[in-house]
């Protein structure tokens, strides 16, 4: 016989013996609140849920409000092994970057000292990791590579076997096998790999010397080193999600919102007021939350910036490296601000532009209103430039920032310790450069001034003249004749300054340690370091502008195209592809480029990123809710989102009823049993909110009715048998007497 129908017949047998006998009615309305105030319930929400989350788990709750989670990132081992359509994703090291695209192959950019950027022939790739000066691939069918440094033998995978996950640390690898175990390599100094005992893990998280596990359960497990208090994470409870940083540990519950514990010297674990949150990264003394509107909230460090994500829309995914922020967009490009590279390639949103010029990194652009934008590095306030007005030229060094003002005087800010910036005397100047540590200005009559750092005689241009140009960099400083000769001072250890005999030159150009000269005829000649083929423009034609860097040397075509040789480490060199440009500038390791409309392009790390399309893959999300109640978000009906998008899944029961589950396609539920919960897109999916009868609401309602009933029942028998006794007391006095 069906539980409810046991209790029913119970209530029945109770009230009907007992209301023949007076004395039992109370017990009797209270045992009758016991059922159904705490076995109705129970009966009617399930006594046993149980939720099957891959091929070798299933977690069995015996409680209705107990969590079941997910893990919203791993992938089971069927999913592993069997998916068609890889998830685009993005990680970030120390000093490079990765995206894994839809077709399972790994593209990369940033620094390869260790090699950690040679992924150019690794194929079905499912998922991706990025460590200090490493990178980690998951393949499909569980095994993983590993390529970079590899102190400590942390890239040493090449035995691991039914992985579902992997993490990246400073100095150690972990790898989530698919029954719930974790394995670990690299240095364990600190005990970051002693997680041989671990069970039951969903997600792992590695940083710089701990490990952190998600148990199906909710609650998390670490390992490793605690000096700021990065492993105190024994009372978290509905975690979904971790991400580690170098010493501090990061939470995402169930509900949206962010634990945070460790090392808080620069704001990085200040999450408490963080709501609607679906995913989170930690940097290096950084947090990143990605929100469910797809913008991102981020706090700690923002030296360079890498904290500035406040107007970014319509992410799907956030990554931190050691001073980067990364995050992948819904149409598969990337965007990215930050690391050493002070964001001196977030130019894209520049317009009406005239003239540009790019420092160590920080770059600057002269608007055609006389107005000046920068960004990048602003340590030394080289960026302060929002007051400036009727400037018609501006000069980029490695600290500081001059510009050319329409009367002939200068003005510049920055970095002035070998007195740079010491221009305000200055007049009659019609052209400006900034070297290293110094600048230089041409006068009108054909005299050149300079400031700043002297120790290789840079500054010793008092006696040139009938010049026409002038160019500054690292600790030498050239400038161009009238008649097409060439003139330099200063440093000369590479033969940098070895341009007397040169001519027909109409234009110069100065890198740290080699001099380019641009010939009347459009070839390029060049003098100095050569150690990265920076010199090596023997062969270009048809050049109209030439740019040198640290390392690097660009030429701009008279067709608008560009050409480039030397140092490519970070991308500076990838202008191939450009066209329209009008002019262009080159600092340290980055490339600028004004576009005909006044727009800019930049090359080095973050340009790369922002042309980066991983692809997108898709997938339909099928919401319904059962009559009593609705889903409030995303609504009913059908959506579609990104694969890997975290959704936010809100039932609202009507009064008298409540949610008692999601079904469906639940796998990727954070918690069936709540009614504000996520649910992960990794597939085509159909999930439904049921709401039942709230047996606990009415058993309540009962229950009082029936004791108040009793209640009067009892006061009302008490007040009738009160008379009664007083009147035999007084029939029992008169008999004595």
């Amino acid at each position: 016989m069906p539980t409810q129908n046991i209790l029913v017949e119970l209530s029945r047998y109770k009230i009907g013996t007992f209301a023949k006998n007076k004395r039992m009615l109370l017990p009797a309305l209270l045992a009758i609140v016991l059922v159904f105030s705490l076995i109705l319930p129970a009966s009617a929400a399930g006594i046993s849920a149980t939720m099957q989350l891959s091929d070798d788990y299933a977690i069995t709750h015996s409680a209705v409000n107990r969590p079941s989670l997910v893990f919203a990132t791993a992938l089971s081992k069927a999913s592993v092994m069997e998916q068609e359509r890889v998830t685009p994703m993005v990680a970030a090291g120390y000093y490079h970057t990765v995206g894994l695209k839809a077709d399972g192959t790994v593209i990369t950019v940033g620094s390869n000292v260790f090699g950690q950027r040679d992924v150019s022939g690794w194929t079905d790739i499912v998922q991706v990791a990025a460590g200090s000066h490493h990178t980690v691939g998951l393949k499909a069918d569980g095994t993983v590579v590993a390529v970079g440094d590899n102190a400590g033998g942390k890239c040493n995978v090449g035995n691991w076997t039914d992985i579902i996950q992997v993490a990246a640390g400073t100095s150690h690898t972990v790898g989530l096998k698919a029954n719930g175990t974790v394995v670990a390599v690299g240095d364990n100094f600190g005990g970051q790999c002693d997680v041989g005992d671990w069970r039951n893990i969903r997600q792992v998280a590695a940083g710089s010397a701990h490990t952190v596990g998600v148990k199906a359960d909710g609650t998390v497990v670490a390992v490793g080193y605690s000096g700021n208090g990065q492993r105190d994470v024994g009372g978290w409870r509905n975690i979904v999600r971790v991400a580690v940083g170098d010493s501090h540990t990061v939470g995402l519950k169930a509900d949206g919102t962010v634990f945070a514990a460790g090392d808080e010297s620069y704001g990085q674990c200040d999450v408490d007021g963080w709501t609607d949150i679906i995913g989170i990264a930690a940097g290096y003394s950084h947090t990143a939350g990605l929100k469910a509107d797809g913008t991102v909230v981020a706090v700690g460090s923002n030296r360079y910036r890498q904290c500035g994500v406040g107007g970014w829309a319509d992410i799907i995914q956030v990554a931190t490296g050691g001073w980067h922020t990364v995050g992948l967009k819904a149409d598969g490009s990337v965007v990215a601000l930050g690391d050493d590279y002070y964001e001196q390639c977030a130019v894209s949103g520049w317009t009406d532009i005239t003239r540009i010029s790019a420092g160590y990194g920080h770059t600057v652009g002269l608007k055609a209103d006389g107005t000046v934008l920068a960004l990048g590095d602003n340590y030394y306030k080289q960026c302060a430039v929002g007051n400036w007005t009727d400037i018609m030229q501006v000069a980029a060094g490695w600290h500081h920032t001059v510009g050319l003002k329409d009367d002939g005087t200068v003005t510049a800010v920055g970095y002035n310790d070998y007195g740079q910036c010491n221009v305000s005397g200055w007049t009659d100047v019609r052209e400006v450069a900034a070297g290293m540590w110094h600048t230089v200005g041409l006068r009108a009559d054909g005299t050149v001034v300079a400031v700043g750092d002297d120790d290789y005689g840079q500054c010793n241009v008092s006696e040139w003249t009938d010049i026409v140009q002038v160019t500054a960099d690292g600790w030498h400083t050239v400038g161009q004749k009238a008649d097409g000769t060439v003139v330099a001072a200063g440093d000369d250890d590479y033969g940098q300054c070895s341009v007397a005999g040169w001519t027909d030159i109409i234009q110069v150009a100065t890198g740290w340690r080699h001099t380019v000269g641009l010939e009347a005829d459009g070839t390029v000649i060049s003098v100095g370091d050569d150690s990265y083929e920076q010199g090596e423009v023997g062969g270009w034609i048809d050049i109209i502008q030439v740019a040198a860097g640290l390392r690097h040397t660009v030429g701009l075509k008279a067709d608008g195209t560009l050409v480039a040789a030397g140092d490519n480490d970070y991308g500076q060199c990838n202008v191939g592809d450009w066209t329209d440009i009008s002019q262009i500038t080159a600092g340290s390791y980055h490339t600028v480029g004004l576009r005909d409309d006044g727009t800019a392009l930049a090359a080095g790390l973050d340009i790369e990123l922002a042309r980066w399309n991983l692809g997108v893959v898709e997938y339909a999300l099928t919401v319904s809710g059962t009559p009593n109640g609705l889903v409030a978000a995303p609504g009913e009906g059908v959506f579609t989102y990104n694969a890997g998008m975290l959704v936010h899944l809100v039932a609202r029961p009507e009064k008298g009823y409540r949610l008692v589950k999601w079904t469906g396609d639940v796998d990727t539920i954070a918690n069936v049993n709540a009614a504000t919960t996520i649910i992960t897109m990794g597939g085509d999916y159909s999930v439904t909110a049921n709401f039942p009868v709230n047996w606990p609401l009415i058993g309540g309602i009962m229950a009082a009715v029936m004791v108040a009933v009793g209640l009067v029942i009892f006061f009302v028998r008490r007040r009738r048998a009160t008379p009664t006794k007083r009147q035999g007391r007084r029939r029992g006095t008169r008999k004595r007497h």
